[in-house]
């Protein structure tokens, strides 16, 4: 990976300037709580207001010098802007204050490096990496900048530069080629799933809202779950047994923030696909944060921009343990179905309801039943066995076939209507 981070927490001077032409303000709490979990280690934290960024150095000549004297006073060793920087700004901000400077979107990526476990996160984070880099390089290199000439001193026929950009090209188009092998491998596993018609159920949410802490809850799995932005980045996922609908697939995603970079959303567009394709999706809210309201339009954003707006979700307010008064229940809306619970992952607390509200939810778009079909309805049993809805069979004694079926219902109406036939024609034990 491209950022060496040191054993001990790098000392780090933080930037948070409001804009007066933007559409909504916050505070830089969730940017502090970011350069935490990157490691650093926050001294100072400036803020200000302007009209516009700087086109030379994103901020004014006044936070300049006051952030040149806390560097300098302070010894930091990175600056860090709440902002997006282009590569000039950078680099322009760096030969001021003499230290490396990050945006946000370095900063995240730099979180999600520390996190990638599977070689899928690792892949999909280098490659997110190179893509930020490649718009960064500069003739770091002045001894080689230009072409060589003379006895024994001709190049290779391109700078320095020009080579770094090529290797960069040539890594960018190697990685994208085995992540799109990772894809269809990660599709096919999807379509197994599909045609054994096991329902997914795909966990999203804001980042720390304690999604892997419900995960490892629900299914006794052991994911890595922490206090602290971005703990979980790989997607797991663990088959789960429901009383009234057997089987389901469990999905912990990554979680999403404010801001987050386009380009990560890119490449993570395969993991994210869990999410888009499932049948179920929870939205795991931190009902304790102050900002839940703002974190919850974030997370409906991205899950718009992955395609994923369309699915069925249950929303869960997560974190009752840290409200007063507060107990677990299910919340249903004039039909009667459920469209929110309240729980505590933490303790186990409303656990069981959540595991209810899904099964509820799900089983009315399964159908499972025992059909009892005759030699006439062969074309129906074949394609039962062809969308791998089977269960088991026998037969009775008048030698009809008795198949223990399940599938989504949805499927089975699309038999039914290719056979030419109407649900009321199929006997059901």
């Amino acid at each position: 990976m491209f950022f060496e981070r040191p054993d001990s927490g790098e000392i780090a001077v933080l930037v948070h300037i409001d804009f007066r032409d933007q559409s909504e303000s916050y505070g830089p709490e969730e940017f502090v709580e970011l350069a935490i979990s990157a490691g650093a280690d926050p001294v100072a934290v400036v803020t200000g207001s302007r009209q516009r960024p700087d086109a030379k150095y994103f901020i004014g000549t006044g936070k300049l010098a006051e952030i040149k004297d806390i560097v300098d006073r302070e010894g930091a060793q990175v600056v860090l802007f709440d902002h997006a920087l282009s590569p000039s700004q950078e680099r322009n901000l760096e030969s001021v204050f003499q230290c490396r400077v990050l945006d946000r979107t370095g900063l995240i990526l730099d979180i999600f490096a520390q996190r990638a476990r599977t070689h899928e996160g690792k892949l999909q984070v280098e490659l997110a990496q190179l893509q930020h880099m490649s718009t960064r390089l500069i003739r770091g290199w002045t001894h080689l900048e230009r072409q060589k000439g003379g006895i024994g001193m001709r190049g290779p026929g391109e700078t320095q530069l020009e080579t770094d950009r090529r290797l960069l090209r040539e890594r960018i188009k190697s990685i994208q080629k085995r992540l799109e092998k990772v894809e269809s491998q990660r599709d096919q596993s999807r379509r197994s799933r599909d045609r054994s018609a096991v329902p997914t159920v795909s966990l999203v949410g804001y980042t720390n809202a304690g999604k892997s802490t419900l995960f490892n809850r629900a299914t006794g799995a052991d994911v890595y779950a922490a206090d602290q932005l971005f703990a979980t980045l790989d997607p797991t996922l663990r088959r789960l047994e429901m009383e009234q609908i057997g089987s389901i697939v469990l999905a912990d995603t990554v979680g999403f923030i404010r801001q987050l970079p386009h380009r990560l959303i890119k490449a993570f567009q395969a993991t994210l696909k869990e999410s888009s394709e499932a049948d179920l999706l929870l939205h795991v809210v931190d009902a304790a944060d102050i900002s839940r309201d703002e974190n919850m339009a974030h997370v409906d954003s991205v899950l718009k921009e992955i395609g994923a707006d369309e699915v069925p979700m249950l929303k869960v307010f997560n974190k009752i343990d840290a409200l007063a008064d507060t107990e677990p229940r299910i919340d249903r809306d004039a039909d009667g179905n459920p469209f929110r619970v309240w729980l505590s992952a933490r303790d186990g607390q409303g656990v069981d309801l959540l595991k209810q509200a899904i099964s509820e939810l799900l089983a009315e778009d399964v159908f499972s039943e025992t059909l009892y079909l005759s030699s006439k309805y062969g074309r129906i049993r074949a394609m039962l066995f062809e969308h791998g809805a089977v269960r088991s069979e026998r037969f009775d004694e008048s030698g009809r076939s008795v198949l223990d079926v399940k599938l989504p219902k949805k499927e089975y109406l699309q038999i039914l209507a290719r056979a030419g036939m109407s649900e009321n024609q199929i006997e059901i034990a």
